[in-house]
């Protein structure tokens, strides 16, 4: 692996790390299970961030929107996953779904972002804002989903100005061919890295 990333300005954003995502009995766990079990995605995204803690890279936590009682319900047109979401009740505050894997844990000098609404994590919360005040040039992007919200706030990092790099085996999506069009289709269109984990993890070690 060519790239080179120096810890003083990359960060790995940590995208939607719930128990409803991540762990046996979450609500959405039933539909990522068999994606997250064929490419080790837990131990993947537990290699990536110890590896960057290690590395002094900057963690940054970029959750979704927690649901609360009303939410969605008096807009003119929530998208089709904030009413599954309306429906569901996922990542409910308050909720052991709605809790960061045990796993996942923000560490000091971690940062966690506010949350987003909808699939972009940039959109109206304070990520760049935080990026640019650590100094923040070069994002890489692990969490859930791949063809959501990972797709979605790298589009819009490289759009700021950003380096893109997407982690193949640190995330995943409902299907097979949901993690093909994020990686192989649209992964290539916006972000300058598609990689490995341990390729990743290699060049961190190397920095």
């Amino acid at each position: 692996m060519s790239q080179a990333y120096d810890p003083r300005r990359t960060a790995v954003l940590l995208v939607d790390p719930y128990n409803d995502f991540l762990s046996e009995g979450g609500k959405v766990w039933p539909r990522v299970e068999s994606v997250a079990r064929q490419v080790g995605l837990l131990d993947h995204l537990r290699s990536v961030i110890a590896s960057a803690r290690q590395a002094g890279v900057q963690v940054v936590f970029v959750p979704h929107r927690r649901w609360e009682p009303g939410d969605y319900e008096s807009w003119d047109h929530p998208n089709p996953t904030q009413r599954a979401i309306m429906d569901r009740h996922s990542f409910a505050r308050g909720t052991w779904g709605g809790e960061f894997h045990p796993d996942f844990q923000p560490q000091p000098g971690d940062v966690v972002v506010s949350e987003h609404w909808a699939q972009s994590g940039f959109a109206n919360t304070d990520l760049d804002f935080q990026l640019k005040q650590h100094g923040i040039t070069h994002v890489v992007l692990v969490g859930l989903l791949a063809n959501t919200c990972i797709e979605s706030t790298g589009r819009f990092a490289m759009e700021l100005g950003y380096h893109v790099t997407l982690v193949r085996d640190a995330t995943a999506a409902y299907t097979p061919e949901m993690m093909h069009a994020a990686h192989d289709l649209n992964g290539p269109t916006f972000a300058h890295t598609v990689t490995t984990t341990d390729d990743l993890t290699t060049a961190f070690t190397e920095t």
